[in-house]
């Protein structure tokens, strides 16, 4: 069975996934084997405005603006098949913030996951809150990619924002609250905010009695299968034939890659990398202690989601082929595959955008250590290389430790797929075999298997698997790859402090 058949071979009910990423939108349609329909992928790119601040900013009409001439254009490439759509959902970036009038009109920007213009917040927090009781209580850890920093930065950086904003939401609060003028958010969405009370299924009420805000400036907490009907009468006249299907509630982006990537056990970790990185596992247990560390967001109400995520990812290769003005792709990657495991004497902390899982050190800055008159280009790219893979097997071995069993670890994402010899180091730095996802879109097309899901049609465990070719570790590699994350540590340990 292939992932992706077309328009003939769909199989109903269908459905229509959003995916509203950190650079672009997507509206695709999928089959009811979470097969992605062909010729039906409507997409739009937009910018960030990154600030000399640190502040990443996003106007929301606008955004909503291009996401719905994705939904217009998917719709005219399905032709008669739009009308078996039986549901929307969707996913999206995760951590953004957007505070809306008494009237519910933007009365800020949303700031993104990536604005770190609340750093100096962080001190502050850990001073007047247990961050380990924290920590447990919301699955996440005082950092400026949650909103208990954000927060606290608005209220004395921008207080015309607290002050004009009756009620603050996500994304996808905001499009739905523009589709039929009511919103909740889904428990996924909200884990991602760090002030939802993980186990309970509650906004966090100690928490959020230490922020400017109260708790009934947010929206109800809902489950992903909490639908709604019935569009507003300017989006039932633009789209007719959704008018009366089910609109799912958005789920966190990272939420939805697990699912449409197949790691809906603990018997399988995805590990994902665009430009960022990630590994995450998905287990129905919410009572496990967090490790150090790492952060537990929600799938659903019934579906955690424990794992890590690094600031550094397919950034990192595209910096360094940029500054190193290295060969063409393809040569590099031969050159790379013939290279011995950490024969260059470099000891890389690829920490250009902070450090996020494990440390959180956001302050910390990317390191080269060890530079010779005999260092190449190519040294320095695979160090750099090399060191991703270290900090993802440190996280991977704190997961481990809430997971049942040895599981298989599933990549997707073209910034690891795009490059066999960057994942052939990924697996020999953890020392796993490491499976290759071959769903499109992973991300899109696990919003709608939980629609599917929430449908009845199946539980999302029960999908069409599409995993591929495993790559085998190397015991040679690991071996000389777990001395140099120790090397790694320490120099950690010298210029940011105790891991």
């Amino acid at each position: 069975m292939h992932a992706t058949i077309p328009p003939t071979h769909a199989e109903p009910p269908l459905i229509l996934a959003l995916d509203i990423g950190s650079s672009s939108l997507r509206a695709a349609l999928f089959d009811r084997l979470g097969r992605t329909v062909q010729g039906i992928d409507a997409r739009q790119l937009y910018q960030v405005n990154y600030t000399t601040d640190g502040g990443a900013e996003v106007d929301a009409d606008a955004l909503l603006s291009l996401l719905f001439q994705c939904i217009d254009a998917a719709l005219v490439q399905a032709g008669p098949l739009a009308a078996g759509i039986a549901g929307v959902a969707g996913c999206s970036f995760v951590n953004n913030i957007l505070g809306l009038d008494a009237a519910g009109r933007p009365a800020t920007p949303i700031t993104t996951y990536a604005d770190t213009r609340s750093a100096a917040m962080v001190p502050g927090l850990r001073a007047d809150f247990d961050e380990a009781q924290t920590h447990q209580r919301t699955g996440c850890l005082f950092h400026p990619s949650y909103l208990p920093a954000r927060l606290r930065w608005m209220a004395q950086a921008r207080s015309e924002w607290l002050g004009n904003s009756a009620r603050w939401v996500s994304l996808g609060e905001y499009l739905e609250l523009r589709l039929f003028g009511q919103a909740a958010v889904s428990y996924s969405a909200a884990a991602w905010t760090g002030l939802l009370d993980r186990s309970r299924l509650c906004w966090d009420q100690p928490l959020l009695a230490g922020l400017p805000i109260v708790v009934e400036q947010l929206s109800p907490l809902v489950d992903v299968s909490a639908a709604r009907r019935g569009l507003r009468t300017e989006f039932a006249v633009r789209w007719p034939v959704l008018a009366q299907v089910p609109w799912f509630p958005l789920v966190g982006d990272g939420a939805a890659a697990n699912v449409g990537s197949g790691c809906v056990t603990p018997q399988r970790v995805a590990l994902s990398m665009g430009t960022t990185t990630a590994l995450r596992a998905v287990t129905d247990d919410a009572d496990f202690v967090v490790p150090a560390g790492l952060w537990c967001y929600r799938v659903d109400s019934q579906r955690s989601l424990p794992g890590g995520a690094l600031s550094e990812g397919g950034s990192i290769y595209g910096w360094l082929r940029d500054a190193l003005r290295l060969a063409a792709p393809e040569e590099v990657e031969i050159a790379l595959a013939q290279r011995q495991a950490d024969g260059h004497g470099l000891t890389v902390l690829p920490f250009f955008a902070g450090e996020r899982a494990p440390g959180w050190a956001g302050h910390a800055r990317a390191t080269l250590h060890g530079l010779s008159l005999a260092t190449t280009p190519l040294d320095i790219l695979q160090a750099g290389l090399e060191a991703v893979a270290y900090r993802i097997a440190l996280v991977y071995q704190r997961l481990r430790a809430v997971l049942p069993a040895e599981p298989q670890i599933v990549a997707s994402g073209g910034a690891l797929l795009g490059s066999p010899a960057w994942l052939q180091v990924v697996a020999d730095a953890m020392g796993r075999p490491v499976s290759v996802s071959e769903a499109p879109e992973a991300s899109a097309r696990g919003a709608a298997l939980l629609a599917l899901e929430a449908l009845d049609v199946y539980s999302v465990e029960e999908a069409p698997d599409f995993v591929g070719a495993v790559v085998e570790p190397r015991p040679d590699w690991h071996q000389r790859y777990c001395i140099a994350i120790e090397r790694q540590r320490e120099l950690y340990a010298t210029l940011v402090g105790p891991d």
